[in-house]
């Protein structure tokens, strides 16, 4: 169930429907394409998800919710990522795709407009609501398991106060329109109290505050994710890594992405921005640990810049630039 049905949740569907059709590759999928060999047996590889006993892809149904009116081909058409050939061959798998009334708060996603929400204003509610949604997609579809995307807008920055510490104080919030409850929480509160898998797909805080880690423990609900890292922060990952590891130093680091769908008018507000530019500037320093190197990284500047720009629609150009620290010696 994909909880924001933009770009990312109609490429997905896309994506399944023409690897089920023979069109694509699974490329970029680890379950599908990593081969792992059983027991340290090289000669004998399968591929990851025959080896974990993962459902097929034909074994999916996609479903969820969203705040513009709309099946999943109308949205497809709106992000404008897929090709008009691929676009035509899988469109009845996205036109099965009908999300239902999501919830919305322009307080999150302040360059957005909800024009197809829960005719819910209290956050309990709505909470309880989701979870109806939830019962109702499994049922129909007879399912064993349902997983929830979060997939939608970055929403502002937020940083965990006294409603996210546990259960009770989070229902008390929700049940108060406590400010600091954001829609992404009441989804995943939502998920995982029906037992569901939960991934954040976007870098919002979320589920990383600890009423969420309990509520997944206690109802063995799975959750992970903290962005999806496709640009400028991929690079970053990748790169990082290999320099930390040569002891190399760095003065700068400079990225910046130009974009000019959803996404982009979303994070050309500096609230959310600032969630963004978080999630960017922690990864670096998580790397590479100036903290106990200061003389490689210690006075390191790192920029982080979005740029928003109507013309790139869904074409995103990332570029990051670093510069070597000279050390004495070397």
């Amino acid at each position: 169930m994909l909880a924001g049905m933009g770009a990312i949740s109609t490429t997905l569907v896309a994506g399944v429907e023409a690897v089920l059709q023979g069109k694509a590759r699974p490329f970029g999928s680890l379950t599908q394409l990593e081969m792992v060999a059983p027991g340290g047996q090289g000669s004998n590889r399968m591929p990851l998800a025959e080896y974990l006993h993962l459902n097929r892809l034909q074994d999916i149904v996609f479903g969820g919710w969203d705040i513009t009116p709309g099946n999943g081909y109308d949205a497809a058409v709106a992000a404008g990522v897929l090709q008009a050939d691929l676009l035509q061959a899988v469109r009845p798998a996205l036109e099965r795709v009908q999300p239902m009334p999501g919830i919305y708060d322009a307080q999150y996603t302040r360059r957005l407009e909800g024009r197809m929400v829960k005719a819910l204003t209290n956050k309990f509610e709505q909470a309880e609501a989701l979870r109806q949604d939830i019962r109702n997609f499994k049922r129909e579809h007879r399912l064993d398991q349902v997983v929830v995307l979060w997939c939608a807008s970055t929403e502002v920055f937020l940083q965990a106060g006294p409603a996210h510490q546990n259960l009770r104080m989070f229902e008390a919030g929700m049940r108060e329109n406590d400010p600091t409850v954001a829609p992404s929480m009441i989804y995943a509160y939502a998920a995982l109290s029906e037992g569901c898998g939960f991934v954040n797909a976007t870098p919002t805080l979320t589920v990383d505050v600890p009423v969420m880690q309990d509520l997944a423990l206690a109802n063995h609900a799975p959750m992970s994710g903290k962005d999806l890292k496709t640009g400028q922060t991929l690079l970053k990952t990748i790169l990082a890594p290999g320099l930390k590891q040569r002891m190399l130093g760095l003065a700068g680091w400079f990225s910046t992405n130009i974009l000019g769908n959803g996404d982009g008018a979303t994070l050309d507000d500096p609230a959310a921005f600032r969630t963004k530019e978080e999630s960017k500037l922690s990864a670096l320093n998580h790397i590479l640990q100036p903290e106990l190197y200061p003389e490689l990284y210690g006075k390191m500047s790192h920029q982080v810049k979005i740029n928003y720009y109507p013309p790139r629609g869904d074409n995103k150009e990332s570029w990051d630039k670093h510069r070597y620290r000279r050390l004495a010696g070397v």
